[in-house]
């Protein structure tokens, strides 16, 4: 047996919470779901007073795993090693957690209100009361991959400088962006004016995560195993969640979960595209030394130097030490033909061994993103900008290379 009920049509909870609010029963477990606004102080008082009620033997929060890590550890990025990172190839990931991070530092620093405060109030009241906490959100990774994979190809330049546009370019949070957290998360904020018009995004980032926690609570609380859940959410999966509520639940919701975890794998033309290029320049250095010695060793030499200087300027750019700026100038023109490695992860590698980040720029990493000059002066950041800057430059020199092999040889101007 399933129903839903408003607070004011519920005596038990009226004038308990001064949110949004609704009550789903399933079987014998009633789930409250408390919708939330990620930067309030009332939101997170609205917590506090109802878990101190005792009215509840559970309490939900819209977490995964990693959120709930880096809240109760906000040291962890510093117990991690960042040449694993980079080898794991998770520094695109890290850099935009580290934006969306700077984004919620800058809005904390202009409301005196910290975004997410409801949850950690949650998170310490259920220790306190000794409540058992259930973590119902889906990995914002895995989020981000389903996000980049769901919209076609030409919108995903997009969706990268909206996030990183608005995240980094500017100081100033405007009033209409706070206002957009009291909605939803900063990377519902972020994304809010595509997802708006786009259904293909709107899907993984909204819709798709109201079912997942649904699914979560069948799992870790199915009805029965409680008397009075808590769920605190963002107030933009509300109704959602309770249209999942409402309908029978799976009696085996693990596997539609998984499911929902499931990352779009590459392209199988974007993973062959590297091996093709590798391919079609070593054709060309072989075509043009069937023509002419001279010819071959001038396309070889062009395209080192193309390949090495626009790798060590784009480095340059990311403030790298002079060592690493030499170190790509040369690996780039050999990784940009072997794609099992890249000229980023030599330059990343060289800056970590020269410039190894000290205590300080992990504990102040946080705050110094907020600015974008911070970017460049603390040496975590820096080395992101180092591998990502060498690995954008080795990319652009190997097309405006391999066009320029290409011209060569079609005989256009050498």
């Amino acid at each position: 047996m399933t129903d839903s009920q408003d607070s004011m049509t519920d005596p038990r909870q009226e004038g308990a919470f001064s949110g949004p609010h609704r009550v789903v029963e399933v079987g014998e477990t009633r789930y409250t779901l408390l919708g939330t606004a990620h930067v309030s102080a009332e939101s997170a008082e609205d917590v506090r007073r109802m878990i101190r009620s005792g009215e509840f033997d559970a309490v939900a929060i819209e977490l995964c795993d990693a959120r709930h890590h880096n809240i109760s550890n906000p040291d962890a990025l510093a117990q991690q090693d960042l040449f694993e990172i980079f080898r794991q190839g998770k520094a695109g990931m890290v850099a935009a957690n580290l934006a969306l991070g700077a984004f919620q530092q800058r809005v904390a620093e202009q409301s005196g209100i910290q975004p997410g405060a409801e949850m950690h109030a949650a998170l310490e009241e259920a220790r306190r009361h000794q409540l058992p906490l259930l973590l119902v959100d889906r990995d914002v990774g895995i989020t981000l991959k389903r996000i980049y994979g769901n919209v076609p190809w030409w919108q995903r330049m997009s969706l990268l400088t909206g996030l990183l546009g608005s995240v980094m370019s500017r100081q100033q949070v405007s009033p209409e962006e706070i206002e957009r957290l009291k909605e939803g998360d900063v990377l519902e904020s972020t994304f809010s004016e595509f997802a708006a018009e786009s259904e293909a995004l709107y899907t993984p980032l909204i819709s798709e995560r109201d079912r997942y926690m649904v699914l979560r609570l069948a799992e870790q609380a199915p009805p029965g195993s409680y008397r009075n859940v808590l769920v605190v959410i963002g107030a933009g999966h509300m109704k959602g969640m309770v249209e999942h509520l409402e309908a029978p639940l799976p009696e085996a919701p693990q596997p539609e979960r998984e499911a929902l975890e499931v990352t779009p794998p590459p392209s199988k033309v974007w993973r062959a595209l590297p091996w093709l290029i590798t391919v079609l320049v070593l054709t060309g250095f072989a075509i043009g030394f069937s023509r002419n010695t001279e010819l071959g060793w001038q396309l070889v030499g062009e395209w080192f130097l193309i390949n090495g200087v626009l790798s060590g300027v784009a480095t340059l750019a990311a403030l790298a030490h002079p060592i690493t700026v030499v170190a790509t100038m040369f690996a780039a023109p050999l990784t940009s033909l072997n794609p099992t490695i890249g000229a980023g992860f030599v330059a990343a590698g060289v800056e970590l061994w020269l410039r190894k980040p000290k205590v300080q720029d992990f504990s102040t990493l946080r705050h110094d993103v907020t600015k974008l000059r911070g970017w460049w002066r603390n040496r975590v950041s820096r080395t992101l900008l180092v591998f990502m800057f060498a690995t954008l430059g080795s990319a652009v020199a190997t097309w405006v290379a391999g066009f320029r092999i290409a011209g060569a040889l079609m005989g256009g101007p050498a």
